[in-house]
């Protein structure tokens, strides 16, 4: 009987990636990841009122349901964006955002930000075009830049295109102004909001109980602060951005269930092993968000 039910469930797994299976955000999802924390209830934009649900401890409590409400509704028009064609620009610059904006981004194919955002970048775009086609000729090695120079005028070089390179590394491939844009943070990137509002690109974003919802097209509320919660959301729209392309998603989560399914008794065993740095990561995270 065992082995029926092992096999059953073996095979509903290789579906599931056969078929770019992509599992929902739910509520316990994001409680679990602690994405329900805001900021300490003095630091609060009014306009945030309708997506709070409750203060405790001196600290705003987002109602998760209007969370999961938001995410629905924005996965379902940033997909028809991918659907017909449009690019998405992934904007994280704060440090909590960096890696998890720059894997998400990779993992289905779109350009991203992680660096200090440079004034112009779409509004100016023409310019950064320039720049960006300045790095790609100092990537050259047989480039006629590198011809004649002095050790000293290398190395002048060398530097500015190392600074270029970590600048443009997400967006060196944008042939164009993007489809849609999604940031972490409304605060943190207001000027990258305001240029998509003047072009009428789209934004969608993690937006905090500190942040005016109303200059986002299409706001998540949800702690913008906390690691965790940012890559479980980031991880969830790449995988939308990739069914909608026709792709097939490689998520964490979905490698890892791949794994347990071929390995079942290695699973088994790293379980008891991590069980407990899982906890511990969850602990530190809330309280980091709670801080």
């Amino acid at each position: 009987m065992d082995s029926l039910v092992r096999e059953k469930n073996s095979n509903f797994q290789k579906d599931r990636f056969k078929k770019g299976y992509m599992d929902q955000l739910t509520v316990e999802k994001l409680i679990n990841a602690g994405a329900h924390f805001g900021h300490p209830t003095h630091r609060w934009n009014p306009n945030y009122k309708n997506y709070i649900s409750m203060k405790k401890n001196g600290v705003y409590i987002i109602d998760m349901e209007k969370t999961s409400q938001c995410i629905n509704v924005a996965s379902k028009e940033l997909s028809r964006i991918v659907k017909n064609g449009g690019n998405v620009l992934f904007v994280g610059t704060k440090k909590q955002a960096k890696d998890a904006v720059q894997q998400a981004a990779d993992r289905c194919g779109m350009y991203y930000i992680v660096e200090r955002w440079l004034g112009g970048t779409l509004t100016n775009y023409g310019t950064i075009k320039k720049s960006i086609k300045r790095l790609l000729s100092l990537e050259k090695e047989s480039s006629e830049i590198y011809s004649n120079l002095t050790k000293k005028e290398t190395g002048m070089l060398e530097r500015e295109r190392i600074k270029l390179a970590d600048l443009h590394r997400g967006i060196k491939d944008m042939k164009h102004l993007p489809a849609a844009l999604f940031f972490i943070d409304g605060i943190h990137e207001k000027i990258a909001i305001s240029e998509a509002k003047i072009l009428g690109i789209p934004t969608f974003g993690i937006i905090d109980s500190n942040t005016d919802p109303r200059g986002v097209d299409f706001p998540i509320p949800a702690n913008d602060d906390s690691m965790k919660t940012i890559k479980l959301i980031v991880d969830y729209f790449a995988n939308v951005i990739i069914t909608a392309s026709g792709g097939e998603m490689q998520s964490e989560e979905l490698i890892n269930e791949k794994s347990a399914v071929e390995n079942p008794e290695k699973d088994l065993d790293l379980k008891d092993e991590t069980n407990e740095d899982i906890k511990t990561q969850e602990i530190e995270s809330n309280k980091e968000s709670i801080e």
